[in-house]
């Protein structure tokens, strides 16, 4: 004789809407966290892990809105990258442009926009009182300039140059001005050892998309930064 079905009790009930609704919701619970990594990752430089470009320009010109005059914008190159490539190759330059993402990440904090602009060029906007710039970017340059370990275990002497610029030098919030005296700053010091902040003077040179005129690869940038 079959069994009749045994009618299912309040609790069963609940727990078996409970349970069908969860199939559909854990589906899209996948699918929307599948999404935010794929957004995520269009947004960052694969190697660095730094924002690309068009990510680190709007969330600098955030940063700029909400600290105002406090803000500083790093402009950053990797000294003497070329001569690594040639010399070492390109699997150990990766390595420094690895180390150096990593570095200026650690030292900005989570709360900064860090982006690298192509090559060996980075750029960071962040809070920076003006009490603490000095020793904020000779620590920068410290941890620059620290010697990168590669995958065989040899280590490779490394530099950079660091030029900054502050609203309340410059005289301007605008993201491309203070690109652009940031890194006519951080040229003027180039291979000197030591971090420079600009001058309003700095903030008068020529430039394309808020990098210095003249600068390889500036008329490749696109649109203005």
């Amino acid at each position: 004789m079959a069994s009749t079905p045994r009618a299912l009790t309040p609790r069963g009930q609940r727990a078996l809407l409970l349970t069908t609704a969860a199939v559909p919701l854990t589906g899209w619970t996948v699918h929307a966290v599948v999404l935010h990594k794929r957004l995520a990752a269009t947004r960052r430089d694969p190697l660095t892990g730094l924002l690309r470009r068009d990510a680190y320009t709007a969330r600098a010109r955030q940063l700029l809105r909400r600290y105002g005059d406090t803000t500083a914008v790093v402009m950053v190159d990797a000294d003497h990258f070329k001569d690594i490539n040639d010399r070492l190759g390109h699997a150990a330059g990766d390595t420094v442009l690895a180390a150096f993402g990593s570095r200026l990440a650690s030292w900005a904090g989570p709360r900064a926009s860090v982006g690298r602009l192509g090559g060996d060029e980075f750029a960071i906007v962040l809070e920076l009182p003006a009490a603490g710039r000095t020793h904020r970017l000779e620590q920068l340059m410290r941890m620059l300039c620290t010697p990168v370990r590669l995958d065989d275990g040899h280590t490779v002497h490394v530099a950079a140059s660091i030029g900054a610029a502050t609203p309340d030098v410059i005289g301007s919030r605008d993201l491309s001005v203070l690109q652009r005296a940031a890194d006519a700053a951080m040229y003027d010091a180039k291979h000197s050892g030591r971090a420079m902040l600009a001058t309003a003077e700095h903030a008068t040179v020529p430039s394309v998309n808020g990098r210095r005129a003249g600068r390889p690869g500036t008329h490749l940038w696109g649109r203005a930064a």
